[in-house]
C-alpha cells in the first residue's frame, strides 16, 4: 500500500491520520511518519482499513433496520 492510497482510503472513510491512529492505538508520529521510501505502511494496515469499512456499512445498514422495525 502507498502513502497515497493510504490517504485516500482514510478519505473516503472519512478517518483523519490522528482518528486512526487513536482507534489502532499507536502514535499519531508514527502513523504520519510512514512513506513510500524507508518507512512503508505496514502490511496489516491494508487489511484492517478493508474489515474497517466493512465494520462501518454493518453499523450503518443495522442503523437504517432499526428505524423500519416494528416494536415488540
Amino acid at each position: 500500500m502507498t502513502k497515497e492510497n493510504f490517504t485516500e482510503i482514510l478519505k473516503k472513510l472519512g478517518v483523519s491520520k490522528k482518528e486512526f491512529a487513536e482507534i489502532c492505538k499507536i502514535s499519531y508520529m508514527t502513523v504520519n511518519n510512514w512513506n513510500d521510501d524507508n518507512r512503508p505502511i505496514p502490511d496489516w494496515v491494508e487489511p484492517f482499513l478493508f474489515y474497517y469499512e466493512k465494520g462501518k456499512t454493518l453499523d450503518e445498514l443495522l442503523s437504517i433496520i432499526k428505524k423500519y422495525e416494528k416494536p415488540s
